[in-house]
C-alpha cells in the first residue's frame, strides 16, 4: 500500500493536490518529501478558516482536486476528510493522504485495510449494498460532505451525526445534503457541486474566489479585462486573508508586472499589499521591481509611482534613492507633460530627506529655480514654492541662506495670485532660518509691497506675515539676550533643523492647502497656462492639492 501511495503521489500533478518534491524508496522504508504544508486539523484551531472567504476558497480547491481525480483520472480517493487536507503558507488547501486511492474499475474492497479512525467516513453503501449502485464519484462526494461537516462542527464519532447540518452556512446546506444523501447515485458530482456553488448567491460566489480564479488565468485575459480587474482590486483586498495576500496574490502581481504586460494598473494593489511585508522582505521582493518601474519610459507608470510614493519611500535606502531612483525621477522636471512635472515636484517632499548633498543642495535647487522662472503652468510654479518651503529644513545652512529668500521673493512677484500667496506663507513658515537683519532689511520691505496687492487674499497673508516678523524683531528689541535663541535655527545643521511655522502660522500641511484650495481670486476663474491662455485640467488639479 505504501509503495502504491508513493507511486500515486509522484505521478499526480494538480495545483490542488499535495505536491511531490522528492522521495526515496528502499526495501524497508519509504521517504516522501512534499511542499511545506500544515494539516488542516491543526490550523482550524489556530486560524479562522471557518470564515466564509477562507473556507469557501479551500472547499473550492478540494472540490476541484476531487473532480480531477474522479472525472479526469478515473480514480477514487476513498478517504476524503479533514485529516486528508493540508494548508500551505498562502492558505491554499491541498488534498493528500492518497494511501487508499484506487482506480474506478478496481473493485477490491479497501475497507478492511483502513484503521477505525477512517472507517467512520465510509459511505453507507460500503456497509449495506441495498443503498444502490454507486457512481464513480459517490464515495468521494460523501467524503466531501464529511469534510464540510467537520470544518464547521468538529470531528464526528458516528455517521448519524452528519444528518444534522449544525453550523454549516445556509448557502452551503443544500449542496451538503445532496453530497450526503444515502442513495449513492443521487450524490452530487464534485464538478456539479462547483457549478451550483458558483451560481449567484452560492457559497463559492464571492470576491475572494473571483480574484484568485482571475489571477490564475491572468495570462489569457484581455488587456481591458486586466485593467478593470486591477482597478477594482484595492477596494476588496482589506477583506482577504493576510496569508493569501502576502504569499499568493502579491507574487502573482509582481509576476504580472514583470512578465505579463500588466502595466501601471497593477501598481495600486501591489503597493497596498506591500504593507504586509517587513522591511527586509520589501527590499528583497518589491524594491527591485520599483527600480525597474522608475526606469520605464511609460508615462502612466511614472505618474502612478510618483503619486503613490508615500506608500513605499520608507523602504528605499539612501543609496538606492540617489543612485537608482532620483536620476530617473529628476527627468520629470523637464517633461513636456504638466502632470508629470507636477508630481515630480511633489515627490521631492518625500525624497528630500534621503537625497545626498549634490542632488539636494545643487541639482534640485537648479530645477526649482528653472521651474519658478520658466514653467508655463501657474500651479506647478506655485507647488514648487510650497515644496521648497517644506524641504527647507533639509538644506545645508549656506544653501538656505542663498536660496530661500531669493525663491520666495521671486514667487511674490509671480503673476499668479496663489503663487504670490505661497511665497508669503513659505517665508512665514521658514522664519527660523533668517537672521534678524534679514528680517528687517529684506523680508519686511518685500512683504510691504504685497500689502497693496490687487488681490485681497494676498494682502491678508502679507499683513499676517509682517505681524510675525515684527513680533520677532520687537522681542529681540526688548530682550537683546534672546537674539541668539531667535537666530538658533539659522546655522542649524540639516539633521537638526525642525521645519515648523512660527506664531500665527499653521502646520506645513495646513498652510500649503489653505494657500491653494482656499483661493478664489477676484475673477473666480481657474488658472491658465501662460503660453496658451487656456484653462487646463492639470492646472486646476495642481492648484488644489499639495
Amino acid at each position: 500500500m505504501a509503495k502504491a501511495a508513493y507511486k500515486r503521489l509522484r505521478t499526480l500533478r494538480h495545483p490542488n493536490i499535495l505536491k511531490f518534491i522528492d522521495g526515496l524508496e528502499s526495501d524497508s522504508v519509504i521517504y516522501i518529501v512534499t511542499e511545506e504544508v500544515t494539516p488542516l486539523e491543526s490550523t482550524l484551531s489556530k486560524k479562522d478558516f471557518t470564515s466564509e472567504l477562507s473556507s469557501s476558497w479551500g472547499l473550492h480547491q478540494i472540490s476541484k482536486a476531487v473532480s480531477f481525480l474522479n472525472n479526469d483520472c478515473n480514480l477514487i480517493h476513498n478517504t476524503v476528510n479533514v485529516s486528508a487536507v493540508y494548508v500551505d503558507k498562502a492558505g491554499e488547501w491541498k488534498l493528500g493522504s492518497v494511501d487508499y486511492m484506487r482506480a474506478v474499475d478496481d473493485n477490491t474492497s479497501t475497507t478492511y485495510q483502513q484503521p477505525p479512525s477512517l472507517q467512520k467516513y465510509n459511505p453507507p453503501e460500503k456497509q449495506d449494498s441495498r443503498f444502490g449502485k454507486p457512481e464513480k464519484w459517490s464515495t468521494d462526494a460523501w467524503g466531501l460532505g464529511c469534510l464540510i461537516w467537520e470544518i464547521y462542527n468538529g470531528q464526528f464519532s458516528r455517521i448519524q451525526q452528519i444528518k444534522n447540518p449544525g453550523k454549516i452556512p445556509p448557502s452551503l446546506q443544500q449542496p451538503f445534503i445532496k453530497l450526503t444523501t444515502p442513495n449513492p447515485s443521487e450524490r452530487l458530482n464534485p464538478s456539479k457541486l462547483l457549478h451550483i456553488c458558483r451560481q449567484p448567491g452560492g457559497f463559492m460566489n464571492n470576491s475572494f474566489i473571483h480574484t484568485n480564479l482571475f489571477l490564475e488565468e491572468l495570462q489569457i485575459k484581455e488587456p481591458n479585462e486586466k485593467n478593470k480587474f486591477f482597478n477594482q482590486l484595492p477596494s476588496v483586498l482589506d477583506d482577504f486573508p493576510a496569508d493569501n495576500c502576502k504569499h499568493k496574490i502579491l507574487p502573482l502581481l509582481l509576476n504580472a508586472f514583470e512578465f505579463g504586460n500588466a502595466g501601471s494598473a497593477v501598481l495600486p494593489p501591489l503597493f497596498k499589499l506591500g504593507k504586509l511585508l517587513d522591511n527586509a522582505d520589501y527590499e528583497r521582493r518589491i524594491v527591485p521591481c520599483l527600480i525597474k518601474m522608475f526606469s520605464s519610459p511609460d508615462r502612466a507608470t511614472r505618474i502612478k509611482l510618483l503619486q503613490q510614493m508615500e506608500l513605499f519611500v520608507e523602504h528605499l535606502d539612501i543609496s538606492t534613492v540617489n543612485n537608482q531612483i532620483f536620476p530617473h525621477v529628476s527627468q520629470g522636471f523637464m517633461d513636456t507633460n504638466p502632470p508629470i512635472r507636477e508630481q515630480t515636484v511633489k515627490a521631492m517632499i518625500l525624497l528630500a530627506p534621503k537625497l545626498n548633498d549634490k542632488h539636494l543642495n545643487y541639482e534640485l535647487m537648479k530645477h526649482f529655480a528653472r521651474i519658478q522662472t520658466k514653467d508655463t503652468v501657474d500651479g506647478i510654479r506655485t507647488n514648487t514654492t510650497i515644496c521648497l518651503g517644506k524641504i527647507a529644513g533639509y538644506l545645508e545652512p549656506q544653501i538656505r541662506q542663498k536660496v530661500l529668500l531669493t525663491a520666495f521673493t521671486r514667487a511674490m512677484r509671480d503673476r499668479f495670485p496663489p503663487s504670490r500667496c505661497s511665497g508669503i506663507m513659505a517665508m512665514s513658515a521658514t522664519q527660523q532660518f533668517y537672521t534678524l537683519k534679514e528680517c528687517a532689511g529684506r523680508i519686511i520691505p518685500a512683504l510691504s509691497i504685497a500689502t497693496v496687492d490687487p488681490e485681497k487674499q494676498v494682502r491678508d497673508q502679507a499683513f499676517k506675515a509682517i505681524a510675525i516678523y515684527l513680533s520677532k524683531l520687537e522681542k529681540a528689541s526688548k530682550d537683546p539676550d534672546c537674539v541668539a535663541e531667535l537666530e538658533a535655527g539659522v546655522n542649524a545643521p540639516p539633521e537638526k533643523s525642525v521645519v515648523s511655522g512660527g506664531s500665527g502660522v499653521s502646520s506645513w500641511a495646513g498652510w500649503a492647502m489653505s494657500s491653494l484650495s482656499g483661493w478664489s481670486g477676484k475673477t473666480g476663474k481657474p488658472p491658465r497656462d501662460s503660453k496658451t491662455n487656456k484653462v487646463s485640467a492639470e492646472n486646476t488639479t495642481t492648484t488644489t492639492t499639495t
